[in-house]
Parts: C-alpha cells; structure tokens; sequence
C-alpha cells in the first residue's frame, strides 16, 4: 500500500498522524506542496492514496483536482476542498440537501449588500466566502456599522472581500458545537466556549467534551454528505428550534479535541485512509 501525505508545514495534527502510521507499520510518503512542480501533461501519480493535510486552500485545491484527474483517490476529495472551502457553495449544499442552516444572503456591492443586511434585519454577520480560524468576521448591529464596514471591504478590494456573504446572526449563548465526522460516524465532538460572540479555538474559546446524540450524529453525516463525504468538521449551533449547521471544514484541526473527548481521531483518521485506499 503506498500511501502520500499532502502538507507544508508540519503542525501537531501532521506530527500526530506521522506517529500513527509509523505505529501500525504503514509507510507514507510526505508531499510538501512548497515543492511540488505538477506536469499537467505527463500525469503518472502511483500512489494508492494521498491524505491532504494542506495549510494553504489554493494549494489544496488545485493539487487535488490534478491527483483525481490523475486517477488517484484523496481524503478530502477536490469536490470536498471545493465545496467547503466556500461558505457560499457549502451553505447551497446544506440547502439542498436539506439541512438546516443560518439564513443567509449574498451581494456583490456595497449597495446591495446594505440593503441585504436590513433586508435580513440586525444584527448580521458579514464573511469572507473563503477564509478559516474565525478572520475577517464582522457582527454588524446597527446601519452606522454596516456602512462603515462595507466602506472598508471595498476599499481594501481584495477577491476575500468582493463577495458580501451576508449571514443571519445566531444566539448560541456563548457556545457553539464542533463534531468530528469520519466516513459515516460522527466520532466525536466537543463544546467551544467564550464570553466573545465568536468561538473558534483558534480565537480563544476553550473546548469541553460534547456527548455526540442520536441528533447530533445525523446533522452532522446529513451536513457531511451534503458537503460529499470524508473527513470533516462541522460548526454547529442550538437554537430554540434544534441544531442547526454553521459551516463544515475539510481539512480539519483536532489537536485541542483528542484529550477532551478521549477518542483517539488521529486512529480514526488513518483507518479511514486504509480503508479508501482499500477500495
């Protein structure tokens, strides 16, 4: 079995997943995509499957559209990075299939997305429809802030802020949920907590373990096939009418959640890369 690990710098996740491969006998090889030069002519890749671990989305993404048209199975697929890595076409996925998420509206100007934004009524939350670890987000509670906000997007002018992703703001009461699914399973899922309205890890929010119910297990494998499969995460808040998705990410961080939920994810992540390149 020859099996490839995409990735560029080496975080604790990549350190924790090495270990496991080398625990059970498995030999990898590590991509580092700083060096990669990809002939698009000549494409002999032979590997039975390559485990994405990138930092950079661009990278991920391109380099996973070239591996599958080269024949060779990912974990995340490029359909997967694509999707997820767009909270527009993620949120249309969700919808599409049914799962239920934040309202959300979309615009292209500063004028339109200000009538969005009282369309939807305040407060909003304004997005980057790329970007992760919680940047670049604006809770907008009155119009003096949409219009200052918006005035700034369109002045700094870069592709993460030509798009107004425009999303109803939701009260989670200082909480929000990050499940861990793998394959079919939700395998895991811990609380994130902060006094701050945003609650990624990665902006400080502290992580207690979250028991994974029977309701909790099928919104995030419906949000999982929804997004197409593999190995995510998925944002999800309680609301007074049930749990409802926020986002759903493909390259997932869990070195906070191992500890905290007792599940050993690094085992789960490399028995789920055996087992596609199984297949």
């Amino acid at each position: 079995m020859k099996i490839g690990v995409l990735c560029s710098l080496i975080r604790k996740e990549e350190k924790l997943l090495f270990d496991e491969f080398r625990r059970r006998g498995l030999e990898f090889i590590r991509i580092d995509d700083r060096e990669l030069v990809l002939d698009l002519h000549h494409r002999q890749w032979d590997f039975d499957v390559i485990l994405e671990r990138c930092i950079n989305h661009s990278r991920a993404l391109h380099t996973l559209k070239y591996l599958n048209d080269c024949g060779v199975r990912t974990v995340n697929s490029y359909e997967v990075a694509n999707t997820c890595g767009d909270k527009l076409l993620t949120t249309l996925a969700l919808i599409r299939d049914g799962v239920p998420t934040p309202k959300v509206y979309v615009a292209y100007t500063p004028e339109s997305a200000l009538r969005a934004i009282e369309r939807l009524g305040y407060p909003v939350v304004l997005k980057p429809a790329v970007g992760s670890w919680g940047r670049l987000l604006s809770k907008v509670n009155d119009r003096d802030a949409a219009e200052a906000i918006l005035e700034h997007k369109e002045t700094l002018g870069s592709y993460h802020h030509s798009t107004y992703y425009i999303q109803e703001y939701v009260e989670k009461r200082g909480r929000d949920i990050r499940s861990f699914v793998v394959g079919d399973e939700t395998i895991c899922a811990i609380y994130r907590t902060s006094p701050h309205w945003i609650t990624n890890t990665a902006r400080g929010g502290i992580a207690t373990n979250c028991p994974v119910t029977p309701d909790l297990n099928e919104i995030s494998v419906r949000a999982a096939k929804a997004v197409g499969g593999g190995i995510v995460a998925i944002d999800v808040f309680e609301t007074a009418d049930g749990l409802m998705v926020n986002e759903v990410n493909y390259t997932m961080e869990f070195r906070n959640s191992i500890d905290t939920t007792g599940v050993n994810i690094p085992a789960k992540v490399v028995d789920y890369v055996v087992e596609v390149a199984g297949r």
